[in-house]
């Protein structure tokens, strides 16, 4: 298997503004502009994420003013007014708050914020208590890791595992992130599995797997048998 994959600890972004509960409207959004966040958690007196407020949940308050709409009106929903009268992060907060664990994998986070429609998470510990925040921006940073440091992990984690009785060294190269695999290998089928372990190994874009199974060549009694 490879080495250990980057977590959510080690992208995620430490320095993170919060609100608690009571805090105002006009303090949250004062505090959104000052820090040029769309979101912020809100948090409990023990530190605890209960919630998130976020741009679009202060707009409910426009969206709901008097006057005559721009378009087709439609009806408003009673959650609609009741944020719109909102003066609190308590009242206007989204509950409860999508977060993750900072041991969490890479892929899992972005799965987090795919399957909710988020754009960042708040990233807690055992207890629910605010450790960091990560985005999908935090999330690409592992496509800055260096060619050299993914060939190395590839060669270390990957090859010896896949290839133990390779026919011939399987050379690895990477340049921009795409990993390129030559070499002549005895079983034709451990191809695709050495590009899907490949895959998995972080920063990697793509993989070019240019790999070929061993030569055959006639033996006695007709049948072919691989050379080595």
């Amino acid at each position: 298997m490879t080495g250990t994959p980057y977590a959510v600890s080690d992208v995620m972004t430490r320095t993170v503004v919060a609100v608690r509960r009571g805090a105002a409207f006009k303090d949250i959004v004062k505090t959104m502009r000052g820090w040029r966040v769309s979101a912020v958690p809100v948090l409990d007196d023990q530190g605890r994420v209960m919630g998130v407020v976020s741009e679009a949940d202060l707009l409910h308050k426009e969206e709901v003013r008097d006057g005559a709409p721009e378009g087709p009106a439609r009806p408003r929903r009673p959650d609609d007014l009741t944020r719109a009268a909102a003066t609190t992060a308590g009242e206007l907060m989204t509950a409860p708050a999508v977060t993750v664990r900072a041991d969490a994998t890479l892929p899992q986070a972005a799965r987090r914020m795919a399957r909710h429609g988020v754009k960042r998470l708040p990233v807690v510990d055992a207890d629910g208590v605010l450790t960091g925040v990560v985005s999908r921006v935090d999330l690409l940073k592992v496509y800055l890791r260096d060619d050299e440091d993914i060939a190395e992990e590839i060669r270390r984690e990957v090859l010896p595992h896949v290839f133990a009785d390779t026919a011939d060294p399987v050379e690895v190269r990477v340049s921009d992130g795409v990993v390129t695999l030559t070499g002549r290998v005895r079983d034709p089928a451990l191809v695709q599995v050495a590009a899907g372990w490949v895959r998995s190994v972080d920063g990697v874009v793509d993989v070019d797997c240019a790999l070929t199974g061993a030569r055959y060549q006639p033996a006695p009694g007709g049948e072919g048998v691989p050379r080595s």
